[in-house]
């Protein structure tokens, strides 16, 4: 039996392991394409460092190659190759591989999920209590990163290829815009409130405008035009759990934009510049300075100002009233501006530019809640509309 070699301190080395004259260390090994290579080091600890790193790529390539890889390792492998996105994505992402971390099912080989596997899958984050937009996420990822796989070659189909709908009810809170008596009764409350009035004008722009409340936030002196009576949308400002802010494009392509201001849009742009207190120093976030909406520590407002805002004054509302008010959040606003100007008769592309919507089937499909009244008042306006000859349409 040969004796097992040793380096200068007497430690006995492994195979393709070698310690150099000149005092440091070598490991020799084959790599995937199947060519010899070699890695340096100074130290024995810190070349097995190393090795353990070109073992786990190795071994990763293979498992992959053979569709032995699980199925949190794809969804990493397909993540780490999305480059450049928000950090909305990014951390909707994290969600995903953390809860695939923690099923039984992400770490099973992707060779042997069957379509089946992957419904049953959804099925039991919907049993297990998970909401219907959270296996949405999940199957969002899996989709095309099993996607990827199968144009790899590694797997003959994607299993995620059906909906979600079709597997699992889709029991989300429908977003519901307020009636006219509702916006009306809401808008009082605030003005009498005198805590919650300094949301006033927030409310008021959002109502107005159908802008994102990202979108809201991000607004600076510059994007606001007095004169043509526009505002320019070119920027979301959010922070993450740190109170890092960031700036980032509007959420799709055709975000940026301008919309037009109404008198009451206008004047309470202007109640907010002559209420805004002067900065000793202007904080400037990616190049962007001068934001309208502050806290009350002179500090950028985000979204969860507003959204824990409107929370308290429902709550408030309907523990002092006979007749609650419905949920209100800042999209809610924008889901009622929305439906207010398709139902005053706005042609629907002059809509989809105006709420930046990228796909003119969400506009029609998702923001435009109308009513019977609405409903009843169209048809009212067709039944009375006169015919080619000058007389009114009959039944």
């Amino acid at each position: 039996m040969s004796e097992k070699r040793k380096d200068s301190k007497g430690r006995v080395l492994r195979d393709g392991e070698t310690c150099r004259k000149d005092g440091r260390y070598m490991y020799r090994y084959t790599d995937i394409k199947g060519q010899r290579c070699c890695i340096y080091a100074h130290s024995l600890n810190e070349l097995r460092e190393q090795e353990k790193l070109i073992q786990l790529h190795l071994n990763t390539g293979i498992s992959y190659s053979s569709g032995a890889i699980s199925v949190s390792e794809l969804a990493e492998r397909y993540i780490s190759q999305k480059l450049g996105v928000r950090y909305n994505i990014r951390k909707n992402y994290n969600f995903v591989l953390n809860l695939l971390k923690k099923e039984e099912f992400g770490y099973l080989p992707i060779r042997e999920i069957r379509p089946s596997d992957a419904k049953a899958f959804c099925i039991k984050l919907h049993n297990d209590g998970k909401s219907y937009s959270t296996v949405s996420a999940v199957r969002g990822v899996l989709k095309p990163a099993f996607e990827m796989a199968a144009d790899d070659e590694i797997i003959r189909r994607n299993p995620f290829l059906f909906r979600v709908a079709d597997v699992v009810p889709n029991d989300a809170a429908v977003r519901k815009a307020l009636s006219q008596e509702e916006k009306e009764r809401f808008l009082e409350y605030v003005l009498q409130d005198k805590c919650r009035r300094k949301h006033y004008n927030e409310i008021i722009i959002l109502l107005g405008t159908g802008l994102r409340v990202s979108e809201l936030y991000g607004l600076t002196k510059s994007d606001i035009d007095f004169e043509s009576r526009k505002i320019r949308i070119e920027r979301q400002l959010t922070r993450d759990k740190h109170c890092k802010y960031y700036i980032e494009p509007p959420k799709t392509r055709s975000g940026t934009r301008f919309i037009p201001m109404s008198d009451v849009v206008c004047q309470a742009l202007m109640d907010t510049f002559n209420n805004r207190k002067p900065q000793r120093v202007e904080q400037m976030i990616d190049g962007c300075a001068g934001f309208l909406f502050l806290d009350k520590d002179g500090k950028p407002k985000v979204a969860l100002h507003l959204e824990h805002a409107l929370k308290r004054m429902v709550d408030k509302y309907n523990a002092t009233h006979d007749v609650p008010l419905p949920p209100i959040t800042p999209h809610v606003l924008r889901h009622t501006f929305c439906t207010e100007m398709a139902n005053a008769g706005m042609d629907v592309k002059s809509l989809q530019y105006l709420m930046g919507h990228s796909d003119v089937n969400t506009t029609l499909n998702i923001y435009t809640h109308s009513s019977y009244e609405a409903a009843a008042h169209a048809f009212g306006k067709v039944k009375s509309a006169p015919d080619k000859g000058g007389e009114s349409v009959e039944a």
